[in-house]
């Protein structure tokens, strides 16, 4: 039976190969603050990346086991359960947020943002212009 067992995009890929994508767009998501992709794989993974953050505030071995069998990455693990879910200790949940960018001009994919919602943004790395 598979009562309750549902993917509801499949992202055209195979579980296997779902699964790794999602793990790594979650992964580049814990490691850097924001990424860019497009909406159907920005929705697929916000909801791996608010179960993680979930796991993170129990902070137990067995929720550490879980989001690395999930995430593959030691490290990653390390910086979601020291940094980025004890950011979110007061808040019950919508720990990310997705900021619709328009269309890729290449193949017209619906581009998106997803970033956590207590993301401050590094200053640009621009010149700041002289005042002569």
């Amino acid at each position: 039976m598979r009562h309750r067992k549902r993917t509801i995009n499949k992202l055209g890929r195979n579980t296997a190969q779902r699964e790794a994508l999602l793990a790594h767009l979650v992964c580049n998501l814990i490691k850097v603050g924001r990424i860019k992709t497009t909406l159907p794989k920005a929705k697929a993974a916000r909801r791996l990346a608010e179960k993680m953050v979930t796991l993170g505030k129990k902070n137990t071995l067995a929720a550490r086991r879980l989001a690395a069998s999930r995430l593959r990455r030691k490290e990653v693990v390390k910086h979601l359960f020291d940094d980025v879910a004890p950011a979110f200790g007061d808040r019950a949940g919508g720990y990310t947020r997705i900021m619709k960018l328009g269309q890729r001009v290449s193949d017209s994919s619906e581009m998106a943002l997803l970033e956590w919602v207590n993301h401050v943004p590094a200053p640009s790395k621009e010149k700041p212009e002289s005042a002569e």
